[in-house]
């Protein structure tokens, strides 16, 4: 018989028997007997059989690798970065109208996935967000990289942990039964190898996934699977989140015969980077902000991943809940850059700036401290942002000369100078000075152990202490930097607290306290060091308050690099060095109605009515009252060595490249990441905003300002008006000396001079009491 016609009887006969059983199959179930037929039970789907891991990912001629026997991280050397693929951002620019947003309708389908109408009409259509750029940014764009990210990581992982050969299998699907309530879960794994019985879940951030725990607590439960082992591979540093359900799943699962732990978690430390689909990294519909970038913020500026999380950052607490609650519904909460809400920003730094990489713009980098519980930090970010970048170019644009604030009784019209005073450098110098009495006030209390030594170690008069006038003021000890290939590395910036007698015309209530002898003057201010200058400096450099004008005092010390080393930067800065130009860089909402009078206005309140009063052990009342200023016109700096730097901060030029591109963490400081970006964005065929022509007078070559020697004791005068993804650098030859900058060239730079021998210093400071008899029988 011919085999044409022996498969078309096969064929026939088994068609007649499929016919046959659905007669069969109607006839039971079609003629009910009693109650209601039940249907016939739907066949569960078919198991994905998975693929050999290494086909793919298309990795080649790797030999297959071990895992680590028990939790395991990777050597800091190793720590490294790796690129994927993400649609979303080549619109991260995206601002539409309102009528922009109408036209486009809710039919996103129409559109091209090149139209930005698509994006406006997917907006249309969802209801969650009513802001289009939060939409955008926290939504949108995680969105379309998450798939591409999560196969870029893994594709690393197969490659370099060696999950390779024909026992590795990836995406394999498993249904694992809970032994305790019988119900099964579908399970696909990232990488199953039967030969070993290994399990490998991959994660490109830090936690695992919602939708995946209860499959995996089956598997931990389920003695069917006794015998196999799963490593949880992370990213990034495991969230407490992370923790927890590892230790959940270790306590299930228990040990093996060997006496291991069969859940082992492996922090990989790998940063992912997303980029723009090639040929549209300059696109018209590519951001630029305005963060350390003299662009326009539309057409040109500054790109990089710290722009992203600090403008993805709420304004407020509560906007961050709101928006946590509502990503979290959607189960895209671990979409974002490193977690919305993850990063402390009110510790937000800037710690390098130097030379773009490609010779193009200057490159930036800020420092900021991580958190576990995203709904406690993680707003504010823009504002702190836009304080670093606008305090940085106010101290490019104004001349040193001008950098001071003033609050003296005697001198209401000489408290912050024109120009200085439309910036908010100028407003956080002078608040941080009214703010530096306050604390004063409050060491000095003697309900306090320090206050009351401090009163007992005073001079006396009838029992009663007495103390000299004085000034008091915030200057910087040595500024810790390194200057290496092109670029300065803010390496630590701390202030202490200075003091010298003064006394003032204006009298607080009550009048001139003691008459002093000069060895009484002395005892006093000796007194004040050391029991008020310790606690005062203490918040001055770790406090709260005084964050923001650490953070302009960080900015000061960079600008002043760019300004020392004019002619090798870019133009775009060149220009505004000692223009005398703070209109781009004013007052920020909802501080731009403040003005010096108003600070001096309080001060001057206080000074004369008093705002503290304390009571003797004798019952008489003391009355104190301070005045100072502020003068940020020079600054010291120490260069650190190379081998010091080299010993102390092996990484830092390593973490700073990375940290251009993507969110990176920093392995000389525990809990912190690093984050920054470029100055020389450009979108093709973008709209720029009119921006003022360029000057065509050459750029000024600054002359450097002071000696670099600081003077604690001089007392200033009254200011002038103002005037117009690689491997860790290899280390450069030791400097002449030790204490010079290594610049990659024959030339050394020298120390960097200008900033501030006294940061609250100018105008004087004087402390008054008086004494007034108390019934103490009343």
């Amino acid at each position: 018989m011919k085999p044409a016609r022996i498969a078309r009887r096969w064929r026939a006969l088994r068609n007649s028997l499929t016919a046959l059983a659905c007669a069969t199959v109607i006839t039971l179930t079609g003629q009910p007997v009693t109650g209601v037929a039940e249907a016939a039970p739907t066949a569960p789907p078919k198991l994905k059989p998975g693929k050999r891991c290494d086909e793919m990912y298309g990795v080649k001629n790797v030999p297959t690798g071990r895992l680590p026997q028990g939790d395991a991280s990777r050597a800091v050397d190793r720590w490294d970065t790796y690129d994927y693929t993400n649609p979303g951002l080549q619109f991260d620019g995206l601002a539409p109208t309102q009528a922009e947003l109408n036209a486009a309708g809710t039919d996103y389908k129409k559109y091209d996935h090149s139209d930005p109408r698509r994006i406006y009409a997917r907006f249309n259509a969802q209801q969650r967000w009513k802001s289009f750029s939060d939409y955008l940014t926290k939504v949108y764009i995680p969105n379309q990289g998450y798939d591409a990210r999560g196969k870029a990581f893994m594709a690393k992982v197969v490659r370099e942990m060696g999950l390779t050969g024909p026992d590795w299998i990836c995406e394999k699907e498993f249904y694992f039964t809970d032994p305790d309530t019988g119900e099964r879960h579908l399970r696909r794994l990232d990488a199953y190898n039967k030969r070993s019985r290994e399990i490998v879940e991959v994660k490109s951030n830090g936690s695992p996934d919602a939708r995946e725990k209860p499959a995996d607590r089956a598997w931990a439960r389920n003695r069917g699977w006794s015998s196999y082992k799963y490593t949880y591979v992370f990213a990034e540093n495991q969230t407490r989140d992370a923790r927890n359900f590892m230790k959940e799943l270790k306590d299930s699962a228990g040990r093996d015969t060997l006496g291991r732990e069969r859940v082992r978690a492996y922090d990989y430390q790998s940063h992912h980077k997303g980029v723009p689909p090639k040929g549209t990294e300059n696109g018209p519909y590519r951001a630029n902000g305005t963060t350390m970038s003299p662009g326009n913020g539309t057409s040109t500026g500054s790109r990089g991943s710290g722009n992203q999380v600090i403008n993805q950052s709420p304004p407020n607490p509560q906007t961050l809940k709101d928006q946590l609650d509502r990503l979290g519904r959607t189960g895209q909460r671990s979409l974002m850059n490193r977690g919305l809400g993850g990063i402390d920003f009110t510790t937000l730094d800037l710690r390098y700036i130097g030379k773009g990489k490609g010779g193009e713009g200057l490159d930036y980098a800020f420092s900021a401290k991580t958190v576990e519980d995203e709904y406690a930090a993680g707003w504010g970010g823009q504002d702190k942002g836009n304080l670093i970048s606008d305090a940085f170019f106010t101290w490019l644009a104004l001349d040193p000369s001008t950098f001071w604030v003033n609050l003296n009784p005697d001198e209401p019209n000489r408290v912050i100078d024109e120009d200085f005073g439309t910036t908010d450098a100028g407003r956080v110098l002078l608040e941080a000075d009214l703010e530096l009495k306050h604390d004063i006030f409050k060491a000095m209390d003697p309900e306090t152990d320090a206050g009351r030594d401090f009163m007992n170690a005073l001079p006396k008069r009838d029992g009663f202490p007495c103390w000299a006038g004085f000034r008091y003021w915030i200057e910087p000890e040595t500024a810790v930097v390194r200057e290496q290939d092109g670029g300065i590395h803010i390496l630590d910036t701390p202030l202490k607290l200075s003091t010298v007698p003064q006394e003032t015309t204006t009298q607080p209530p009550g009048g001139k306290g003691c008459d002093l002898t000069e060895a009484e003057t002395q005892q006093s201010d000796r007194v004040l060091d050391r029991y008020i200058t310790p606690l005062v400096e203490e918040k001055v450099n770790n406090g709260d308050y005084y964050a923001d004008l650490r953070r302009v005092y960080t900015a000061r010390v960079a600008a002043e690099w760019v300004r020392q080393n004019a002619s090798d930067m870019p133009a775009e800065y060149r220009t505004i060095i000692n223009s005398n130009d703070v209109k781009r860089w004013p007052l920020r909402a909802p501080h731009e109605k403040w003005t010096g009078k108003q600070v001096w206005d309080r001060y001057y309140k206080a000074f004369t009515e008093g705002t503290f009063k304390y009571e003797w052990s004798n019952g008489q009342d003391v009355y104190v009252y301070t005045v100072g200023g502020v003068d940020f016109s020079k600054q010291p700096k120490s260069n650190m060595n190379p081998v010091r730097f080299r010993t102390e901060q092996r990484y830092k030029p390593r973490t700073v490249g990375y940290a251009v591109d993507t969110i990176a963490d920093d392995p000389h400081k525990a809990g912190y990441l690093m984050f920054g970006g470029n100055s020389a964005g450009h979108s093709e065929g973008g709209t720029p905003a009119p921006t003022p022509p360029p000057s065509t007078a050459p750029a000024p070559t600054p002359t450097p300002t002071g000696t670099g020697k600081p003077d604690p004791t001089a007392t200033p005068s009254a200011p002038p008006t103002g005037q117009a993804p690689a491997p860790t650098t290899p280390p450069g030859p030791q400097d002449p000396e030790g204490d010079l900058a290594d610049t990659g060239s024959d030339t050394p730079v020298g120390l960097i001079v200008g900033i501030a021998v006294a940061a609250i210093a100018a105008g004087g400071a004087l402390v008054w009491w008086r004494r007034r008899t108390v019934d103490t029988e009343s």
